[in-house]
């Protein structure tokens, strides 16, 4: 294959959002990793779920451990909540403030804006390319991924 692999263009494509979802949302006090956590919390919230740290680490894709250390800044940050979980003694429900459904709010209208920009080329949002490409992804989101064994 000459060229990029598909491997470097997903990093590639990768390091792009995160870099611009970092200028984006950084006048409102957050990193991408912060939005990352607080816009799946925004819209777990909605539907009236109230995560474990757990819960929210299985459905960002984040560590377990940065999610409890972002939970813990943002905590500090007035935006989050962290309460005992009522149905196991170990864990800790995470639960926006309203200072942080309103900073969260505001971050979610500018991101939504960069989405827009990035998907453009393929027609947008609702576009049969955008649909296609969101399946692609999700199938190699799927696929697990382990080191070989060198000696295979």
């Amino acid at each position: 294959m000459s060229g990029p692999t598909p491997g470097f263009l997903v990093w590639r494509l990768s390091m792009k959002w995160r870099v611009a979802v970092d200028r984006a949302v950084a006048p409102l006090g957050l990193t991408h990793a912060q939005y990352a956590l607080l816009g799946t919390l925004f819209g777990m919230d909605r539907t009236g779920e109230r995560p474990s740290q757990r819960q929210l680490a299985d459905r960002t894709g984040l560590e377990p451990l940065y999610v409890s250390k972002l939970a813990r800044a943002l905590e500090a940050a007035g935006l989050v909540d962290r309460l005992p979980d009522p149905a196991d003694t170990r864990a800790v429900q995470l639960m926006l403030t309203d200072k942080g459904r309103d900073v969260t709010g505001r971050a979610v209208v500018i991101v939504s804006g960069l989405l827009d920009q990035l998907l453009a080329p393929l027609g947008g949002l609702d576009a049969e390319r955008t649909a296609a490409f969101v399946g692609e992804l999700q199938t190699l989101l799927a696929v697990p991924l382990e080191p070989l064994d060198p000696k295979e």
